[in-house]
């Protein structure tokens, strides 16, 4: 009796042994085959895991996304609990944005879960983007958090601890990658960290007896240079134009400063008449620089304000093409806007005769 009894009870161990090799057999398959055939529309698109859930819930967040059909969810979940029972920290995942590749097993999508290897977006500020068209890039980006979106340009500049200061400029033209749920505010003040550090390094490399006290008077003359360049190489020329202008106590009569001054009057075209307008950004009235940055520079623009080239040349012309004659007197200025711009418009001058020309 007793050798029958341990024979039946070897017999039961192996059937046992056997069963859960089986069944762990089956779980790795489960587990380890691909999620998802070429054709299938889930492939490279994105499901969310809230904060909270757990890994079980997985399964059936593919399959209300169509990724699964029942038969395969729930094979899925039962391999999932065989899973946690020989490796309980497979419950440790991170909440967030997942994306789903072609190759994916549920064990890869498992190993990216637990390390948190979510979705990373991205949003790119131009160059002379001004602040207003900032607000729009932002709201426009369904994958922020809309933080900003019913607040005026001076409740923003509170909220990232710059009261009182005008936005204009102080964003750093850049990519900035973010994740699902960071906020149109975090893209803010990351863009605003990043100009004010630009700046202030910028500022301590600059060259001597340029015409700015603060570092706030060169990214108002970096944002007209922004604006007034189309071509990359020519940003301190540009710059040297300007800033000898300025050193000679001429207006500098910039059209992208008009412009901005005119904000919501400015229909694409500039007349005789919006020259004379008195405006605190119509450099073709006021002496020196306008009160405030007209866009958003970026460090190439700050880099050129504070090192202009060396020159002697007080005037450009847009040759049609991005690129700009320079010129030394006024005689050869008219000359270049007879060459150049003899086709537009005859309301229209690039830049107006000098006051002792006029």
């Amino acid at each position: 009796m007793i050798k029958k009894f341990f024979a039946a009870l070897t017999l039961l161990t192996l059937l046992a042994l056997l069963g859960l090799y089986g069944v762990n057999h089956w779980a790795s398959h489960v587990l380890s085959q691909p999620l998802f055939t070429a054709n299938n529309h889930c492939v490279n698109t994105t499901f969310d895991l809230p904060k909270g859930a757990s890994v079980r819930s997985v399964p059936n967040i593919l399959a209300k996304k169509g990724c699964l059909n029942a038969q395969e969810a729930s094979h899925l979940s039962y391999a999932l609990r065989w899973q946690m029972v020989k490796t309980p920290s497979v419950i440790n995942v991170k909440a967030g944005e997942y994306t789903l590749l072609p190759a994916d097993t549920f064990l890869t999508v498992l190993r990216r879960l637990q390390q948190g290897d979510v979705v990373r977006h991205s949003i790119t500020i131009v160059e002379g983007t001004r602040f207003r068209d900032l607000r729009h890039l932002l709201a426009a980006t369904e994958t922020l958090s809309a933080e900003t979106s019913e607040l005026s340009d001076a409740d923003i500049m509170q909220l990232l601890g710059h009261e009182g200061v005008h936005p204009e400029g102080w964003f750093a033209p850049d990519t900035y990658f973010y994740i699902k749920g960071d906020s149109d505010l975090d893209i803010l003040q990351r863009a605003f960290n990043e100009q004010d550090k630009r700046l202030q390094e910028l500022w301590q490399s600059k060259q001597a007896h340029l015409p700015y006290s603060t570092p706030y008077e060169a990214l108002i003359m970096a944002s007209i240079i922004e604006r007034e360049t189309g071509v990359a190489s020519e940003r301190r020329e540009i710059a040297g134009v300007f800033v000898r202008r300025l050193q000679r106590g001429m207006k500098l009569q910039t059209d992208p400063t008009v412009i901005y001054g005119m904000g919501e009057e400015y229909k694409g075209r500039i007349t005789r008449a919006d020259l004379r307008k008195a405006t605190p950004y119509n450099t073709y009235v006021i002496q020196g620089m306008p009160p405030t940055p007209i866009a958003l520079p970026g460090k190439a623009a700050i880099h050129a304000a504070l090192n202009p080239a060396s020159g002697n040349t007080l005037y450009f012309v847009a040759k049609g093409d991005g690129s700009h004659y320079f010129s030394k007197s006024y005689n050869e200025h008219r000359a270049a806007i007879r060459r150049y711009q003899l086709q537009r418009r005859d309301d229209y001058r690039s830049s107006p005769a000098p006051e002792s020309a006029q």
